[in-house]
This record gives structure tokens, C-alpha cells and sequence, in this order.
């Protein structure tokens, strides 16, 4: 199994634990790294490697979101780095307590901007289908972080999704 962090993030695929296949032909992706695993699972499948299932746990998914969102959120990460990530990993956790995550050094702002702005393409997805990979997305609806409603709309199209109703980003339901 290859495990793609969320942004900022390192090691928290702990959290998730109980719905990642263990698995060598499994990519998961926590938010952001749910980016890089379907980016990984393209660059796999060009390269004849196999790869059978996809998950993505709370898809960083902002395609509905304005720009003044994202503005906003570019500046206040410009303004204080350390004050954005700690108002983050908050908003993450909400309405739950708050667990143990680790902080990596070597997202930037050019990394917020991609995931911000980021758009999930339909025919791509479907193609990772049409070669057999099953693509697993799960979400929470009490998501501070993206629009999971958005979100669920859209990848229900290509994808099982399994939503918690009272679900936070991290998928935590207490």
C-alpha cells in the first residue's frame, strides 16, 4: 500500500486505519495526498504497473469554492504560516478532539495553491476505472474543510463512495 499525506501532513494515515486496504496494489490519499495518489495511480498505469484500488479520504475538493476563498486562504498563509497550519489541523478535527498529527517542512504555497486550486477531472477518473482500478472515496459531512456535499455529487459518478454523516476530515465520528 502507498499512503499520499495530506497537506502539511506526515504520517496520519494511522487515522484512517481501519478502512486502508493492506495492500502492494492499493494508492491512498488523504485530502491534498489524495491528489498525488490519483496523479500516482496515472503515472503508474502508463508504466503497465499494477494497481487495483484507489482510495481517496476526503479529497481535497475546491472546484466549488470562489476565488475569493481561495485568495483568502493563500494570504492568510502568506501573512503566518504557523497560525494558517494550526487554524488547519484545527478546522480538520472540528467538532471532535483534536489527535496527534505530524507537521512536515516542505509544503509551500505553491503546494496550497495547487490543491486550492485543483480541478478533478471526470474522464480521467473514468479512465483509471476503465483499467480496472476500483476508486474508493470517503467522506464526512461534517467536513469543515472542503465541500463534501460537492464532493459527493461528483465522484459518485466514478466511484463507491462511503459518506459518515457525522464525520469530521479526518473521518473521526467522536
Amino acid at each position: 500500500m502507498k499512503f499520499f499525506s495530506g497537506f502539511s501532513l506526515q504520517n496520519e494515515q494511522y487515522l484512517f486505519s481501519p478502512f486502508i486496504k493492506k495492500s502492494e496494489v492499493c494508492v491512498c490519499g488523504f485530502s491534498y495526498g489524495a491528489i498525488k495518489a490519483f496523479e500516482y495511480t496515472q503515472k503508474c498505469l502508463k508504466e503497465s504497473k499494477r494497481v487495483d484500488t484507489l482510495q481517496l479520504f476526503s479529497p481535497a475538493f475546491f472546484q466549488t469554492k470562489d476565488e475569493k476563498f481561495k485568495r483568502l486562504q493563500l494570504m492568510s498563509y502568506k501573512k503566518n504560516k504557523e497560525l494558517y497550519l494550526e487554524n488547519f489541523i484545527s478546522s480538520c478535527f472540528a467538532p471532535y478532539e483534536k489527535k496527534i498529527v505530524e507537521l512536515n517542512d516542505y509544503d509551500t504555497i505553491d503546494d496550497l495553491q495547487k490543491l486550492l486550486e485543483y480541478e478533478w477531472d471526470l474522464e480521467e477518473l473514468q479512465k483509471i476505472v476503465d483499467a480496472g482500478v476500483v476508486i474508493e472515496v470517503y467522506l464526512g459531512f461534517e467536513d469543515k474543510i472542503i465541500d463534501a456535499e460537492g464532493a459527493y455529487q461528483f465522484f459518485r459518478q466514478v466511484a463507491n463512495v462511503t459518506s459518515f454523516k457525522k464525520a469530521n476530515h479526518f473521518l473521526q465520528l467522536c
